[in-house]
């Protein structure tokens, strides 16, 4: 039997952006999205480079987005081997509505909620230009295919 197969990943543990000035940072992510800041360090691999942590207030993995702070990095490109945006996770539409009228009433910019057949969402960008999006739970991948066999055929959003 092939290694992989007995082996499973739980989840994703963090996601790690890198920012150029982390007070801007804070204020995003703990201010303005109520993140908790549960860890400020520096980087193990770059002592020189701070490292804060946004999560739940017990730093739950999986609700971990982690910032190395770098002032005189190049701005990133999106391409092959960057990562698009990433997900918060919110639990129904209704939440989700509740975001997009605070956000758009702190004069963040945001989507319209906007459906994804599988998930509902709205997508922001914080002070980095990072694409941060807010979806919800449900409907969920089951909504078209029986649960069984996902990921079984290709599947066309309506």
């Amino acid at each position: 039997m092939n290694e992989a197969r007995r082996l499973r990943i739980a989840g994703i543990h963090h996601i790690t952006i890198i920012s150029r000035n982390l007070e801007r940072t804070v204020v995003f992510y703990r201010d303005l999205l109520g993140m908790g800041l549960v860890k400020q360090t520096l980087n193990n691999d770059d002592p020189n480079s701070r490292h804060f942590y946004f999560g739940d207030a017990e730093g739950t993995p999986g609700t971990l987005v982690t910032a190395f702070e770098y002032p005189r990095m190049e701005d990133g490109k999106v391409g092959a081997g960057s990562t698009h945006h990433f997900a918060l996770a919110v639990d129904t539409e209704e939440e989700l509505e509740g975001w997009r009228g605070y956000l758009t009433a702190q004069g963040v910019p945001c989507t319209e909620v906007m459906d994804r057949t599988y998930f509902k969402s709205i997508y922001l960008r914080d002070p980095d230009g990072h694409i941060v999006e807010i979806a919800t739970a449900s409907p969920g991948f089951t909504v078209d295919e029986p649960a069984g066999a996902l990921g079984g055929r290709m599947i066309v959003p309506r």
